[in-house]
């Protein structure tokens, strides 16, 4: 293979330069924020593209900002044949680390801990020194290579429309944004909204407000409720059962005079905080995680409150979505494919105030499935309960043949540089590559390596990076030159 050598040695060279790169962009808290001028998705992301932009100038590469949605940098100066899409965006360091924490990321042991040293800073690096490889190996290429870098994938890829609406997509496309071999399918999914108005309850046991989830895309690991009217040794006797139920951590507290005053005024009567710990996981693979907050409506739905439209939703969610269970199937929604495998559900987002519930799921569904039928049968099982559904957010299955040219030329590249099986896979996960004609995930992480995405020692091995960057640079070459 030409250049094989070259390029193994150049990144071997390069390990320790790779490394502080990464750190650099990892220390950034790159999450999505409140939108400012000229910072699209808040301050976070829009440091991470001006130390990408930096680092990108530095190693001689052109670069071209899109008003800060989106940085490309170019190589190359032919037409161009390649796209790669990686990302700098992360979802939010919360959670219990035990390594380091979440945005002081170390190497220990040739794995790097942090948040995005997987999901995708430490892969985006990876595509930046391939390009980085290529240039200063001097050689020479017909066609042309862009590295584009979002900063919104983990909260709609506003970033990408953003850029897709004034540019065209190249003939390839990939994004190392998920693992080895090449992903050629990636699920459907249904981001399910479901929403309840009611009138407010100024006397006996009831909830009065709830919070559980940040992000839709992730398994929610806390969720907090404030209870008035529930005798404290009700609300510990429940705790007990709960915690046997599940393993969650379930924590009680009067709320003091201040936090709690408004809502004592108006009903003269002691209020309790109610909070719930478990585990977050991606919501493409909620079996990994502990649901705080289907954990926290098990709770509340053993608890003798007053019997209302809020209740009866309440009981109506631990019904539909109950603890532990991912699949769907009480929604009457489960269905697997062999293309493609299982529907996966996480119920991410919820909030209650004293007149109205605000939710969310994140369902994954199968490619052979019938996307309409999926949202009628979910606008039916919720009416039951009179909750208001909307499942306008459905985004079709994508799939590119394991028969193409590219494929087969990832795959090609893939086992020379690893010795491994290359093939095609399907992944209930969405990149940027979904509704592109010729896109696939590919890499940055061998079949099997757990990167605890989305969760707390989010990690990454570095030699698997490294490796990464070897073969995106060999794709660059094999499709450029």
């Amino acid at each position: 293979m030409n250049h094989k050598e070259q390029i193994s040695a150049w990144v071997d060279a390069h390990r320790e330069a790779y490394l502080e790169d990464v750190k650099t962009l990892c220390r950034i808290d790159s999450s999505k924020g409140e939108a400012e001028p000229g910072k699209p998705f808040g301050d976070g992301p829009y440091r991470a593209l001006c130390a990408a932009e930096e680092m990108l100038r530095g190693y001689g590469l052109a670069t071209k900002n899109y008003e800060n949605y989106v940085l490309a940098a170019d190589l190359g100066e032919g037409e161009r044949e390649l796209d790669i899409l990686a990302h700098l965006d992360v979802v939010p360091g919360q959670g219990d680390w035990t390594v380091t924490e979440a945005f002081n990321p170390i190497e220990k042991d040739g794995v790097l801990y942090g948040r995005g040293v997987a999901d995708d800073k430490g892969p985006a690096v990876a595509a930046i020194y391939a390009l980085r490889a290529v240039k200063e190996l001097g050689i020479p290429l017909k066609k042309s290579v862009r590295l584009i870098l979002g900063t919104d994938e983990e909260s709609g890829s506003g970033c990408i429309a953003h850029y897709y609406a004034t540019e065209k997509e190249a003939p390839c496309t990939f994004s190392p944004d998920a693992e080895y071999p090449v992903v050629n399918m990636e699920k459907g999914r249904l981001a399910g909204e479901f929403s309840l108005d009611f009138p407010a309850e100024e006397s006996g046991a009831r909830l009065i407000s709830l919070t559980g989830g940040s992000i839709e895309n992730a398994v929610p690991p806390r969720a907090t409720a404030v209870l008035a009217g529930v005798p404290r040794m009700v609300l510990d006797m429940t705790a007990d059962t709960v915690r046997k139920q599940t393993g969650l951590k379930i924590e009680i507290s009067a709320l003091g005079a201040k936090e709690g005053s408004a809502a004592e005024e108006q009903g003269h009567v002691t209020l309790q905080k109610v909070e719930v710990s478990g585990r977050n996981a991606h919501a493409a693979a909620p079996e990994a995680g502990k649901n705080a907050l289907t954990g926290l409506l098990l709770f509340l739905s053993q608890l003798p409150l007053a019997k209302n439209k809020l209740t009866e939703a309440i009981h109506g969610l631990v019904a539909l979505m109950p603890y532990g269970e991912t699949d769907g199937k009480s929604l009457g929604i489960a269905f697997e494919d062999k293309e493609s495998g299982p529907l996966t559900l996480a119920f991410s987002k919820l909030s209650i105030d004293e007149t109205s519930l605000h939710g969310l799921f994140d369902c994954r569904y199968p490619v052979t499935m019938d996307g309409q039928k999926l949202v009628k049968t979910c606008e039916e099982a919720f009416g039951r309960y009179g909750l208001v559904f909307d499942g306008r957010r459905l985004r079709a299955p994508h799939a590119v043949s394991a028969d193409s040219p590219f494929v087969r030329e990832l795959n090609r590249v893939f086992e020379a540089y690893t010795g491994l099986q290359g093939g095609t896979v399907a992944m209930g996960g969405g990149t940027y590559v979904h509704d592109l004609k010729n896109g696939v995930a590919f890499g940055a992480f061998y079949p099997g390596s757990d990167t605890r995405m989305h969760a707390p020692d989010e990690q990454a091995n570095l030699e698997e990076l490294l490796t990464s960057a070897k073969i995106f640079a060999q794709v660059i070459v094999d499709l450029c030159a």
